[in-house]
């Protein structure tokens, strides 16, 4: 259990303790392990060791010191920024993966400038500068990265360096551009709404807010003001035993998932009470440590209810999950700060529906689990497995999502909460939707699986699970399958289905799921390692015969969670 100060402190240096013995001799190096990612290997150690910061920054602010991690930091900034040093971190280019790892660097300027800064020589103040500056030089993706830029510049200004005050505001209008409405911004040139919106754009203008209020009061007002409004739809992406939803890329942050509502906590922020705000973030982490998300070592592995590379990113190094300790920020707190003594609250009072238009999804909060009903809008150039992270018609807290090992079959695509066509042997699903429309109680979307066919969706949710109507026009007659929820059936779960009549569920000791309708009831087994939550999983589905011509299908998909106290 997380209730005080101390507790979460040890959490995290439990986390960090097994990481000692993979630092290089001058500590600018961290070898966590030998998967691929696009960027040099020098870059991935600088990754390792800036991540880790998001954590030891609020401890070091919050009036901790560990000695032996603060060398650590002094040394390895000393010899990453070095051009003569053989751990040097390297020379900056275009678009480099280094300007995401400075916004950690600027943070300990901004947070815990003694113990970052302060420290170091006047040589390294001036490489660590320059290091920093550069940031400036190149132009940066119109995405959650202007924020870097914006968190490197306000450091540098802070302790007195060379910044761009020209960088600066064309960032911070930049981001403006992004501000959609409801709260909600959009990721620059991208459309999918996910969690880069809660602990990237929310995170880093809570932050400007919380060190600029002085400097630049009505921008920092308006970024407060946006997270307020934003937190009373993101609550709906948690559930009451503190699950997050499984939804969209970059899950092996796993859980920075909840570290929106920690930056709500340090820059006093939101409409929750303190004792809300501490129980989200305090059942959140816990419901993440009984996960199997560290390996043999205790080093937070790629993956995200347990190892798995299928669901990773090109942009997941060995030291990339650590990106979830920005979840830490409220150790920043003052020892005597009330947030340490104040009883963790259950979620607010919450309404079963919410229309959330600007993030493109209907969200519904059953007992014990909490669903999306996305439309099908994301950025067609992904980062891998965008159908399966974004394109599915339901998403669930309990249930997770499956990921395709092809397209081969539908054994090998594993299309669980999807309505999948087979052609030819291959299986076809929704992509990105033609038309959508989110409605106060529903959604709908158009789309194409496959040229000649044509689909309208509606979804509408309920207390018990939603039921779906889909409306085909196809020039040729094929095979469908309407699928529900992908449920675990790993040894501990005793697992059992049934296929009754026009229904098959599936149903294990925690869940169940499922799904009638006029076709033939079938369970699926899907492959291993598919499910982001469970090793092993099963899913029940309805089977239709696709004519020419117009074919209208109904499908009904229960689910439910059962109570484990």
């Amino acid at each position: 259990m997380l209730h005080s100060k101390q507790q979460l402190i040890d959490c995290m240096m439990k986390m960090s303790e097994p990481l000692i013995p993979y630092f290089s001799e001058k500590k600018a190096r961290l070898h966590l392990g030998d998967t691929g990612v696009y960027y040099n290997k020098a870059t991935v150690s600088m990754e390792g060791i800036s991540r880790l910061l998001w954590g030891f920054v609020p401890l070091f602010a919050g009036g901790h010191t560990d000695e032996k991690w603060q060398d650590i930091f002094r040394s390895a900034l000393t010899e990453g920024t070095d051009p003569d040093s053989e751990e040097y971190w390297g020379d900056i280019s275009g678009c480099d993966q280094r300007f995401v790892e400075m916004a950690a660097i600027a943070y300990g300027i901004l947070f815990a400038r003694e113990k970052i800064w302060d420290i170091l020589d006047d040589n390294t103040k001036n490489n660590l500068a320059a290091y920093l500056y550069k940031i400036n030089e190149y132009p940066l993706p119109e995405c959650n990265w202007v924020l870097f830029a914006v968190l490197v510049n306000i450091a540098l200004k802070s302790v007195g360096r060379k910044y761009s005050a020209e960088k600066l505001e064309e960032y911070l209008r930049l981001t403006e551009s992004f501000y959609c409405g409801d709260g909600w911004y959009r990721d620059g040139d991208s459309y999918q709404k996910d969690y880069y919106i809660s602990f990237a754009i929310h995170f880093y203008c809570l932050i400007y807010a919380k060190v600029m209020e002085n400097d630049d009061p009505s921008r920092s007002q308006i970024f407060r003001e946006r997270a307020s409004v934003f937190a009373k739809q993101f609550i709906y992406w948690f559930d009451d035993t503190g699950e997050a939803l499984p939804f969209g890329r970059s899950l092996t942050y796993r859980f920075a998932q909840v570290s929106f509502f920690s930056a709500c906590v340090i820059s006093e922020t939101g409409p929750f009470s303190l004792g809300q705000l501490k129980g989200i973030i305090t059942r959140h982490i816990e419901n993440w440590l009984k996960k199997d998300i560290f390996d043999r070592d205790g080093i937070l592995t790629i993956g995200y209810g347990y190892p798995n590379l299928i669901m990773a990113e090109s942009y997941n190094a060995p030291g990339s999950p650590y990106w979830a300790f920005k979840t830490f920020a409220v150790l920043m707190l003052p020892d005597d700060h009330p947030f340490w003594t104040t009883e963790s609250e259950p979620l607010p009072p919450l309404e079963p529906l919410s229309s959330q238009p600007f993030a493109d999804k209907l969200m519904y909060h059953y007992k014990n689990h909490a669903a999306a009903f996305p439309v099908g809008i994301f950025s067609p150039a992904g980062h891998g497995q965008s159908i399966a992270k974004y394109g599915k018609l339901v998403y669930d807290t309990c249930f997770g999502f499956n990921i395709a090992k092809s397209s081969y079959s539908v054994y090998e695509n594993a299309p669980d909460s999807m309505l999948a066509f087979e052609i030819n042997g291959d299986c076809h699903v929704r992509r990105i939707s033609l038309e959508t429309k989110i409605l106060a109680d529903k959604t709908w979307s158009k789309w194409s699986p496959y040229p000649d066919i044509t689909v309208e969706t509606t979804i509408i949710p309920d207390e018990k699970g939603h039921t779906r109507y889909h409306r085909i026009i196809s020039d040729m007659e094929c095979t469908a399958y309407d699928t529900g929820f992908a449920v675990a059936c790993r040894d501990e779960d005793n697992a059992r289905s049934s296929v009754i009549g026009n229904t098959a569920t599936a149903e294990n000791v925690f869940s169940l799921c499922s799904v009638s309708g006029e076709g033939e009831a079938v369970m699926l087994y899907n492959p291993p390692n598919v499910n982001v939550l469970y090793r092993k999983t099963m899913m029940p589905a309805i089977k239709y015969i696709i004519r020419k011509g117009e074919t209208i299908i109904e499908t009904r998909v229960n689910a439910e969670r059962f109570s484990l106290k």
